[in-house]
């Protein structure tokens, strides 16, 4: 018993601390830790306040993943108190809707279904990058808290539904080749690569799940490939080229944001997403300026967008970009105060 209230503890703790990573403040300086030397596969921490995850959540914490209606659906969510969203307070009468989109229910029947939770289950990768989650009645229990709903939504899979974000940057240029400087900020203003995505018509960096076996590096290429650059229409000629670039790009020194449990709205207590973000910067602009931008598959749109605390994106997705604006040390905020940084 005392080993697995050991292991509670501290899955709560590092569910917590993972989540603080993403989230920002509205106001006030923030320093980053000390990085290592260099930005391949590194992951770095905002330092923020800790929000709690099976203990409570705090106002800005676990947010997404209690709005109703549910996406693409009319369901709407029972309502989850900010006070209440923690597993280890007691609430007995809650009572979550129960829901499963049909075109989750149309995949492979669970009939003869026995999957190995917290752990790699064949293919299928189910442990969950913010260390064990608990399963209760045989179904796993969302570590962020209580969201209102029951079964797994549309997400495909139990527990967690692991995702990859490429998020693709250069800075801004004049016409004459020169790094535009914002003229409050003074810092040189950064672009990103977003789709506007079809299922809800908002902004979000392209990215998207990872299929069974596949490592993560594979994914953010074919993601960004496919929604950024319509890959999947290409003839064969057009996609041998399109791959020698996107190999200079994507084998390069880059920069692991975040990896963890995301606050979506796809969420529910028994299913949620969990995702790694990757910023691969091209430097000189000179990579992009080979690979002509066209939407594809889940997006609709596609653009280079100015970084600033202005952007309002998908998910977790601005917090995100944020992260990566302070590492690079781009704009952000016209509140100099805000946008101050450690060193």
């Amino acid at each position: 018993m005392a080993t697995r209230s050991l292991e509670k503890a501290f899955a709560t703790v590092s569910l917590s601390v993972a989540l603080a990573s993403v989230t920002v403040e509205s106001s006030g300086c923030r320093s980053i830790p000390a990085h290592r030397n260099s930005f391949s596969s590194h992951w770095f921490h905002l330092n923020s306040n800790i929000m709690s995850g099976s203990n409570g959540a705090k106002e800005n914490s676990h947010n997404k993943a209690r709005t109703s209606p549910y996406p693409g659906s009319k369901v709407e969510r029972s309502q989850v108190p900010n006070e209440k969203v923690g597993w280890l307070v007691e609430w007995q009468d809650y009572n979550p809707v129960e829901y499963t989109a049909l075109s989750v229910l149309a995949g492979p029947s669970e009939s003869t279904f026995s999957p190995k939770f917290n752990e790699k289950d064949g293919h299928v990768e189910r442990k969950s990058q913010n260390g064990l989650y608990e399963i209760e009645n045989g179904r796993p229990r969302n570590p962020a808290g209580r969201t209102g709903l029951v079964g797994r939504g549309l997400l495909g899979r139990w527990g967690p539904n692991h995702a990859a974000d490429p998020i693709i940057t250069r800075w801004k240029r004049d016409s004459s080749g020169n790094k535009i400087t914002h003229p409050v900020s003074g810092k040189h203003i950064l672009q990103f690569v977003a789709i506007k995505r079809k299922d809800c018509g908002e902004w979000a960096i392209p990215g998207g799940m990872v299929d069974p076996g596949e490592k993560i590096s594979a994914t953010l290429k074919r993601e960004f490939g496919e929604e950024a650059l319509n890959s999947l229409q290409k003839s064969s000629a057009e996609k041998r080229e399109l791959e020698e670039q996107l190999h200079k790009l994507f084998s390069q020194e880059h920069l692991v944001v975040y990896k963890g449990y995301v606050d979506d709205p796809r969420n529910t207590d028994n299913a949620w997403m969990e995702t790694e973000a990757v910023n691969y910067h091209d430097e000189t602009g000179e990579i992009m300026d080979n690979l002509a931008l066209e939407a594809g598959d889940d997006a609709g749109k596609v653009k280079w967008v100015d970084i600033s605390d202005k952007l309002k994106l998908y998910a977790s997705h601005s917090q995100f970009i944020r992260l990566v604006a302070e590492k690079r040390d781009a704009h952000w905020s016209e509140d100099t105060e805000a946008d101050c940084r450690g060193s």
